[in-house]
């Protein structure tokens, strides 16, 4: 634990609170705070987290806006639910209002905080509250494609028989219906993925969609996800804690497209120190450049 650390969570949803709940059984802050304009939704969240105190140093409480400006890590899951069949960049009128109230609520920020956003649609609220806070654009990051690129390692995991960890693959591009898979620079043990009959044999179109479509089927099935992306979040905040220059894919600017979205970036206690380009073939490219383009379209709007 990073002595008197604290990381704010915006929005004490199923989201919120699962991120919460994985930052305590990690126990990497010394406290939580969790902030909602509902109260008692705020106080029930907290009080139940308490309970889990008999596994973790960190504990939770209801804070204000004010408060949670002045946070090491604030972590913003505020916005409309998805609902069944609605497109992530749909979201993004439903939500733009609700994240200028957030970040406005919170003035002034931190200068060395790191924003990290979750709400859908990620990209587009990320390039927004880059504007909207007053930080640099390091500082300020979204989740981007680091959950659909666990959900691909685990899949390959499946059909190779190895531990995911194993398995080094990315999602890239908008975090939603034009995301791709980086076949290309896929491998596991140095070997390239498209190296093995298992992988060569696959239907990769198919492992997209699956891949892309996994959250409308959890959202069917189950009205709403969350512990997927509540270990994915409280990780990244443990990697900005302690400093841990992991690689991520993370909705980040990416200047040499003009536009957020999931590329790996290393990440640590100042945020974003570098974005890697990797080596993706002429197809691969296309659809990259495709993805920043539907998100610059969207972002010229904001």
């Amino acid at each position: 634990m990073v002595a008197h650390s604290k990381v704010a969570v915006i929005g004490a949803g199923a989201v919120g609170a699962s991120i919460s709940y994985a930052l305590m059984l990690k126990d990497v802050a010394s406290e939580v705070l969790l902030v909602d304009v509902v109260p008692d939704i705020v106080k029930g969240q907290t009080l139940d987290l308490s309970d889990a105190a008999c596994v973790s140093s960190t504990r939770p409480r209801v804070a204000t806006p004010k408060e949670a400006g002045q946070a090491d890590i604030i972590v913003i899951t505020a916005g409309a639910n998805q609902k069944e069949g609605e497109s992530r960049v749909q979201l993004v009128d439903r939500n733009y209002k609700i994240l200028q109230s957030v970040i406005g609520g919170m003035q002034p920020i931190r200068k060395d905080a790191i924003i990290i956003l979750v709400a859908n649609p990620v990209d587009v609220l990320t390039h927004i509250a880059q504007k909207l806070s007053g930080l640099p654009q390091r500082q300020v990051f979204g989740s981007g494609t680091y959950l659909d690129s666990t959900r691909l390692r685990s899949m390959l995991a499946d059909t190779l028989n190895v531990n995911a960890t194993s398995v080094h693959a990315y999602v890239l591009g908008e975090h939603g219906d034009s995301q791709f898979i980086a076949w290309n620079a896929a491998s596991v043990a140095g070997k390239p993925l498209l190296s093995f009959p298992e992988v060569q044999q696959m239907d990769k179109e198919a492992a997209r969609k699956t891949i892309a479509g996994k959250a409308y089927e959890i959202i069917k099935l189950k009205g709403a996800t969350y512990y997927g992306i509540g270990a994915c979040v409280a990780d990244l905040c443990e990697s900005v804690l302690f400093n841990k220059m992991q690689v991520r894919p993370l909705s980040v600017f990416v200047p040499n497209l003009g536009a957020v979205l999931s590329m790996p970036a290393k990440f640590g206690g100042n945020g974003i120190e570098e974005i890697y380009e990797i080596p993706l073939t002429k197809e691969e490219q296309d659809r990259l450049q495709a993805s920043a383009t539907t998100m610059k379209d969207i972002m010229a709007k904001y």
